[in-house]
């Protein structure tokens, strides 16, 4: 990236972690994928019990990797042969976890956070239940306002995700979303009924937190997930 590029991005960066942090969640940069599982390092400790919402960032940082490495009680969503049932469980034991690990769908320059759930345990367990929750984020989901984020799923990230989870909806045989458009008829959900497969199920806006740091941001200046 040209330094003049990377330079407003990095204040773009600085912004946002200021208005986070106004808004009682804690916001940390790193440059690199590399320097992830460091910092990480230094917010959990060895013993303890992690779970995670499910996440293209955390993959491909190899966050996933590291957490089955044998130094945390890992509540692993992704174990083979794992039954309905089974995963059940694992979501269950994520609200009791002492770290949930997830990503965001889009962060706002104004400190919220924004994300879509189809079955919702991510957000759930955001909300309530972990004693701390840590998102990984590309710069590249930093986006100016609200109505900039709910576009940005619209027209990316629910799409790509579909894609990756192989379901069949409007959305990736488009790349957009069938009601891409804000308006005062759609501006987040769709008309009901409209998608009969949709992974965008559930719509959360996270902003000012009563639990101060409990929610923690790591946003990387590399491209991650969608």
């Amino acid at each position: 990236m040209d330094q003049f590029k990377h330079r407003t991005q990095e204040l773009r960066v600085k912004r946002t972690i200021e208005a986070l942090g106004k808004n009682n969640i804690e916001g940390h940069f790193v440059s690199t994928i590399e320097e992830i599982i460091p910092t990480l390092k230094t917010m959990m400790r060895a013993g303890s019990s992690v779970a995670t919402g499910g996440s293209a960032s955390l993959e491909e940082a190899g966050v996933l990797a590291w957490l089955r490495s044998g130094d945390f009680t890992f509540h692993d969503r992704y174990k083979p042969g794992l039954t309905d049932e089974g995963m059940r469980e694992v979501f269950l034991k994520g609200f009791d976890a002492d770290t949930y690990l997830a990503s965001a769908n889009a962060i706002t320059e104004s400190g919220e956070i924004y994300c879509v759930d189809g079955r919702s345990n991510r957000t759930a367990a955001m909300l309530w239940g972990p004693k701390q929750v840590i998102l990984i984020a590309s710069w590249e989901k930093i986006v100016p306002d609200l109505v900039s984020a709910i576009l940005r799923v619209k027209t990316l990230a629910a799409p790509a995700n579909a894609m990756r989870l192989g379901i069949d909806t409007h959305c990736t045989k488009e790349g957009r979303c069938m009601s891409p458009r804000c308006n005062e008829r759609s501006l987040m959900a769709l008309p009901a009924g409209a998608c009969e497969h949709t992974i965008c199920s559930n719509y959360v806006v996270f902003s000012r937190q009563q639990i101060k740091g409990r929610m923690k941001v790591i946003i990387v200046g590399e491209s991650l997930g969608y």
